[in-house]
């Protein structure tokens, strides 16, 4: 599961997601593209069961590129815990989605079955999400 080594800061503030995607929103490693439509945030469990689902669709041909990293700790408090008390611990670790942002490229497989895996990619994600293809210069 994907993880950062070490953080300057145990806990995080839960921040903002309106606007579009400026960086990661083009297909820049593979041909073709899952590019998020709405915003929100991706567990790395939900990461890792797009990649095993991409990888195992294009059964193990080509190549997978993850565009996203899970860099935010995300906090929890104990359940039936009252309110105040401060902030809870952190439990997990999620990538902030933006429209417009790349998640995932693939290269080396045809079109209809690139589209076919990252369709059962996109299932595992709580965002909605397109197929999108390399802009020729």
């Amino acid at each position: 599961m994907l993880a950062p080594k070490r953080v300057k800061f145990r806990k995080r503030f839960k921040g903002r997601t309106n606007g579009m995607a400026t960086r990661g929103n083009t297909v820049a490693f593979g041909h073709y593209g899952l590019m998020s439509l709405e915003p929100g945030w991706i567990s790395n469990r939900q990461i890792e069961a797009a990649r095993v689902a991409l990888t195992r669709e294009m059964k193990r041909g080509g190549k997978v590129w993850i565009r996203l990293f899970p860099d935010k700790p995300i906090t929890k408090k104990p359940a039936e815990t009252r309110m105040g008390k401060g902030k809870g611990n952190p439990e997990g670790w999620v990538a902030v989605v933006k429209p417009g942002r790349v998640m995932f490229e693939v290269d080396g497989i045809a079109e209809v079955s690139a589209r076919d895996a990252l369709n059962l990619a996109a299932a595992k994600l709580p965002v909605r999400s397109k197929f999108v293809k390399r802009e020729e210069r």
